[in-house]
């Protein structure tokens, strides 16, 4: 069955008139934004973004900050936003900075829940860079908290998933993830 024939129903299932001026073109459109915008991430590899390059001797940490990003929720499909950090700490290689931005919109645009995002950026980055460490802090607004459910207006989810030496409690890797706390504010 055609995402257009299910758009169509679904208008159809929640009251509306389907063949109405206003809604004619409503599931082309719907299936244009599904697989070409808020979907796209099915589509593509996060292997994709790791061009890499030697780092020429550079260890100290490498952050992008406020990258902005929306994701739908798995559970209610509805938007949520926000902005996210992603770091990491490079061993041999590094890669060109709007990767990171890239990869992270491979895994935002699927249906997702918040907590995974992070561990689909932390998991990736220490699979094809293999750094020393690697860290993803989310902060998003959840329109399934806002629209819907207990309706709170202001609520922002903070995850983290720190990996690496991002998670040493001690040492070098505590010295890490205390920069990074820093930088990130």
């Amino acid at each position: 069955m055609s995402i257009d024939n299910l758009i169509s129903d679904l208008l159809v299932a929640i009251g509306e008139d389907r063949d109405r001026e206003g809604l004619l073109e409503t599931p082309a459109r719907v299936r244009k934004a599904y697989l070409n915008e808020l979907f796209i991430g099915y589509s593509q590899d996060p292997a994709d973004c790791f061009k890499t390059f030697d780092s020429d001797t550079y260890d100290q940490m490498v952050l992008l900050k406020d990258i902005e990003f929306c994701s739908c929720c798995e559970h209610h499909m509805l938007p949520f936003f926000g902005k996210a950090h992603i770091a990491y700490i490079p061993d041999k290689k590094i890669i060109g900075i709007s990767k990171l931005a890239r990869l992270l919109e491979v895994f935002s645009r699927r249906l997702q829940i918040q907590e995974r995002i992070g561990e689909q950026v932390t998991s990736a980055l220490m699979e094809y860079l293999q750094p020393i460490g690697a860290a993803c802090i989310i902060e998003a607004a959840h329109l399934c908290m806002r629209m819907r459910g207990v309706g709170k207006q202001n609520s922002v989810m903070v995850t983290s998933s720190l990996k690496g030496n991002f998670l040493q409690k001690s040492g070098s890797g505590y010295a890490a993830r205390e920069e990074l706390m820093r930088l990130i504010k």
